[in-house]
């Protein structure tokens, strides 16, 4: 992926100079240091058959990313004046996580039939132990009156993220057969995980999304941009590896209703340019087919389908020099 990554940057220098050769000034090139942080959480999600239970979800896991910070690069390919005419734009972003502990792992399931009641709930210390992020969009850039720009484009995004969920404590509500419990505050079956590892989780996203922006450049040297994407074609393929069950899960899931708001302030002196940028990334409920296997055995059908969610706030600096 790295590779990939590095030759799509390559490929992306070579025709700005190419371009940039035809249109002396007209056109430039920023290769970004971006440095950042998220702050949110991953979602995980298994919905109830018909009469399971009276809650809209069998089960819930939420992964905190509470932070990750990351380093990475953006390249951008742009008329260096967008106030002057229309012209075009394409930019690619790629953001790598530090491993590190980002908060907890929590894991809640309703499971009784004759109410929508709590039944487990448990807690582990989760680390985020991959995190990779890779943004591009291409569109046009049109000025209007000499105040502001839009920016109509296509964008599109790949992210992986591996979670551990570790140590922690499990809490059960008693049974009462027939799927019927006892509430989970009374006398329920606690259990600690202490010094093991309980469950992994991976996602894997990809979506395309139609997005709009519009900035000026009115106050320069300062200039701001705000940003919206939004689309329905999201797909996530996760794997959610319970360690203490010895059962693997795997969820083929799409159509959350993708979101994107953004803000963009940037500070330019002579070739140099400054920025701060956030955004706010939230992708709903997927829901799809998920399937299951124990002990390393065949994986069969789930009648439960599975779904996976994305909600994060992203803050970044960039630092940009004009070739």
């Amino acid at each position: 992926m790295k590779n990939i990554t590095v030759l799509a940057v390559l490929v992306i220098i070579l025709n700005a100079y190419s371009y940039a050769g035809e249109n002396e000034k007209t056109y430039c090139f920023l290769l970004d240091p971006q440095f950042g942080f998220v702050y949110g959480q991953a979602m995980e999600y298994v919905y109830p058959l018909p009469g399971q239970t009276k809650n809209e979800l069998l089960s819930e896991l939420l992964w905190d990313m509470k932070p990750i910070f990351y380093f990475g690069v953006q390249a951008q390919f742009s008329r260096i004046d967008l106030m002057s005419k229309p012209g075009f734009f394409s930019s690619l972003s790629f953001k790598a996580g530090i491993p590190a502990e980002s908060g907890v792992m929590e894991d809640r399931d309703w499971r009784s039939t004759e109410n929508d009641s709590l039944t487990d709930f448990s807690s582990h210390t989760n680390r985020t132990s991959e995190f990779f992020w890779l943004d591009a969009a291409v569109g046009a850039s049109i000025p209007i009156k000499s105040l502001l720009y839009i920016k109509p484009f296509i964008g599109g995004s790949w992210m992986r993220f591996v979670f551990i969920g570790r140590d922690g404590y499990g809490t059960y509500a008693r049974s009462k057969g027939f799927g019927t419990f006892y509430p989970i505050d009374d006398n329920p079956i606690e259990k600690s995980y202490k010094g093991q590892k309980v469950i992994r989780y991976e996602q894997d996203w990809l979506l395309l999304a139609a997005g709009l922006s519009a900035g000026t450049e009115i106050f320069s040297p300062f200039s701001f941009e705000l940003s919206f994407q939004i689309s329905p074609f999201t797909y996530c393929a996760a794997t959610d590896n319970h360690f203490t069950t010895k059962t693997v899960y795997r969820d083929f899931t799409g159509w959350g209703l993708f979101l994107e708001p953004s803000l963009d302030i940037s500070f330019s002196a002579g070739a140099l340019e400054f920025s701060l940028k956030f955004t706010y990334r939230h992708i709903g409920k997927t829901k799809g087919e998920s399937y299951s296997n124990m002990n390393d055995t065949w994986f069969f059908l789930e009648p439960n389908e599975g779904g996976a969610g994305l909600s994060v706030l992203d803050s970044r600096f960039l630092f940009s020099i004009r070739l």
